[in-house]
């Protein structure tokens, strides 16, 4: 599989085979990432590896917190506060193909909310990971981890599987970090699903559309 192949391949993946993943397809992935850059060699990332029975208890924790109403506490602001037009535009076509994809209905509040939940357990995915960061680390270091986390995406899609990088994840901090065992300094920046995808569930096959080169890049000779 050539890069460009990966990158093309590689898509958020939301349904998952009930099959194991081995620690060691999980370390090949990390040991590769690992080479990824940083800004003056920190490499910033901290990885939890989530499975089996821990995954259980953590998953139990994250979904009960948002079933009981509490509110995200995400340590840092993923999204604008206020939305451009354009992308208001790209975010709202993203979640009407995902629920067109699963049949579910605008109004239907319930089934919406039940699909939302499935993140809290990393839609199932035997692999949960989990990103940690040092919380003196500043925005430079949150890219150097974009780099990171993509690295270990293609290497994913190399081994032969697939991931959904999630935010949601990330929304109750204080949860994971006691679930853990870490400690308050680390900034948990988000997760990601990890497993074999089951090629059969609708809601894997859609594609998000991509804007072709010539609407976000200007040339200057």
């Amino acid at each position: 599989m050539t890069v460009f192949d990966a990158i093309r391949k590689r898509h958020s993946t939301r349904s998952f085979l009930d099959k194991d993943v081995s620690i060691e397809k999980v370390n090949r992935i990390l040991d590769i990432a690992r080479y990824s850059p940083s800004g003056a060699n920190t490499q910033p990332w901290q990885v939890a590896v989530v499975s089996g029975e821990s995954k259980n208890i953590l998953q139990a924790a994250l979904e009960q917190a948002f079933r009981s109403g509490l509110k995200s506490q995400i340590s840092y602001q993923y999204y604008p506060v206020h939305w451009k037009p354009i992308y208001k535009k790209r975010r709202h076509l993203c979640g009407l193909q995902l629920y067109l994809s699963l049949n579910i209905a605008r109004a239907d509040s319930e089934a919406r909310k039940a699909q939302w939940t499935a993140n809290y357990r990393a839609f199932d995915a035997p692999v949960m990971l989990l990103f940690f960061i040092d919380k003196e680390m500043e925005a430079g270091s949150f890219l150097d981890y974009g780099m990171f986390l993509q690295s270990i995406m293609l290497a994913a899609t190399e081994e032969g599987l697939a991931t959904c990088p999630q935010a949601a994840l990330a929304e109750y901090p204080q949860i994971v970090r006691q679930t853990l065992g870490y400690e308050s300094d680390a900034t948990l920046i988000c997760g990601m699903a990890l497993g074999y995808e089951d090629l059969e569930a609708d809601v894997n096959k859609y594609r998000t559309p991509r804007e072709a080169v010539e609407n976000f890049t200007q040339y200057f000779d």
